[in-house]
């Protein structure tokens, strides 16, 4: 088995028609939630807020410097995501392809990487297993 990243991506237009069907699209989720639940691939599933109401914290000076909202140039954003643990790439496909979307949006699918497969010498990775933090 191995873990998997639904990454739902939206425009500001698929995010509008989102909010226009909201009561719609929360009964259909629940109800693919359920059923990821019952056949066992179901680890954890969250919701963003609006990315306006966000900072972003940029690094590409000698400075971290900190903005109110997303880039200036997103057309899309990172508005959730699903995690599945499956026995397959295919299979998160399949699940992907079931989520309840609205048109103009998108699933990104991502393979989550294992912990034999983090550097094993870093020092801060030593000191970070017994708090589950890197």
């Amino acid at each position: 088995m191995a873990k998997y990243m639904l990454i739902m991506r939206g425009t500001d237009e698929s995010n509008a028609a989102l909010m226009a069907g909201f009561e719609e699209l929360a009964a259909t989720t629940y109800t693919y939630i359920e059923e990821l639940v019952k056949a066992g691939v179901f680890v954890a599933a969250e919701g963003l807020d609006d990315a306006g109401r966000g900072v972003v914290v940029d690094f590409s000076g000698e400075t971290p410097v900190v903005t109110d909202g997303p880039y200036g140039e997103t057309k899309e954003l990172f508005g959730g995501y699903f995690l599945l643990d499956v026995a397959s790439k295919q299979e998160a496909v399949e699940w992907a392809k079931r989520v309840p979307a609205v048109r103009g949006s998108k699933i990104e699918v991502r393979r989550v990487a294992g912990d034999d497969e983090m550097p094993q010498d870093n020092e801060e990775r030593a000191g970070s297993e017994s708090t589950g933090r890197i």
